[in-house]
């Protein structure tokens, strides 16, 4: 795993995160989702010229694709592909979700171009009801800023999830608590999230992600929506199971900081530098991310979390 980080203890605890799932039978991924949204919005002089124009442009998507796909408009991406189209009206406001794939990019210079053009295109020349202002990103996309309808939904970047089931011996020997502590700690742990109104219900995936994120080039302003995490624990016959589920994971193995030298070697290394990467990349981050919280979470569990005290204490720097 290359981790670009300044955190001490942070490579070897996820190292001992994902020894333990290794003596387990090791990790398993998921992608459910992809997607990357550009929320426009059309300001008009009534809420019922926004309703008007919202049941009309709900059944323009077959048309829009067409027209992304004939124009020949300087700039435009045809890596970009417009796959759904939602509204939401908000008083005088209708917000237009445009959900695009963008292959093995993150995309959002893709999406921006394609969604301006729509706009300005198509939009504005075909709206029975003319708006008076359109916005290009009206604040309901998702970009760079976590939100509980991506946190619930995904529909920003790759919903993945990792799980693995630990056994007993390797909560023992390597991770030196037991089951029971773990399975504590994530009933103390799920229920202060609630009550604190916490976005994520995990741990630390900012860490495990920002590190990982700076190593290969990603964009780092994306790691606030990338680690919305929700993690469950619970006993099972073989052990204790674990997961964490990534709603909103913004990654790419082409463009961007990933052409950077070093960021591109290690993505070579990892076997996710280029096309037809994006997803391999996007599980190995999420079970990265999962070694992480069962290492951090297995030191908080111990008796009065003295093992993640004494971590900090030990490789914390400046005392």
């Amino acid at each position: 795993m290359p981790l670009a980080n300044t955190e001490g203890g942070l490579s070897i605890s996820l190292f001992r995160g994902a020894k333990a799932a290794a003596e387990s039978g090791g990790f398993r991924t998921h992608v459910l989702h992809d997607r990357v949204t550009r929320a426009s919005a059309f300001l008009f002089d009534s809420t019922a010229d926004a309703v008007a124009f919202s049941r009309w442009i709900e059944h323009q998507l077959v048309p829009m694709r067409d027209w992304l796909a004939g124009e020949p408009i300087a700039g435009l991406s045809r890596h970009a592909k417009l796959r759904e189209l939602e509204t939401h009206v908000v008083g005088p406001t209708c917000h237009v979700f445009y959900a695009y794939t963008t292959g093995d990019a993150v995309g959002m210079n893709m999406i921006t171009r394609n969604s301006y053009a729509l706009n300005q295109g198509f939009v504005l020349e075909n709206a029975p009801v003319k708006p008076k202002r359109a916005v290009l990103e009206g604040n309901m996309g998702g970009d760079k800023k976590p939100s509980h309808r991506y946190f619930e939904r995904g529909g920003h970047g790759k919903t993945v999830i990792a799980e693995c089931t630990l056994t007993e011996e390797a909560v023992r020997r390597v991770l030196k608590t037991t089951l029971d502590d773990l399975a504590d700690l994530a009933f103390v742990g799920t229920h202060g999230a609630v009550a604190s109104g916490m976005q994520s219900v995990a741990f630390t995936p900012a860490t495990a992600i920002a590190a990982l994120f700076i190593a290969t080039g990603q964009d780092v302003g994306m790691v606030g929506t990338s680690s919305m995490a929700h993690g469950t624990a619970y006993t099972v016959d073989a052990g204790l199971h674990a997961t964490i589920r990534l709603p909103g994971l913004e990654v790419a193995t082409v463009g961007g900081g990933t052409t950077l030298p070093s960021a591109n070697a290690w993505l070579k290394l990892l076997d996710c530098a280029g096309a037809g990467k994006v997803y391999r990349f996007a599980q190995i981050v999420a079970a990265a991310t999962l070694a992480l919280e069962i290492s951090a979470s297995a030191a908080m569990a111990t008796a009065g979390s003295e093992n993640f005290y004494k971590a900090h204490f030990e490789r914390g720097g400046l005392r």
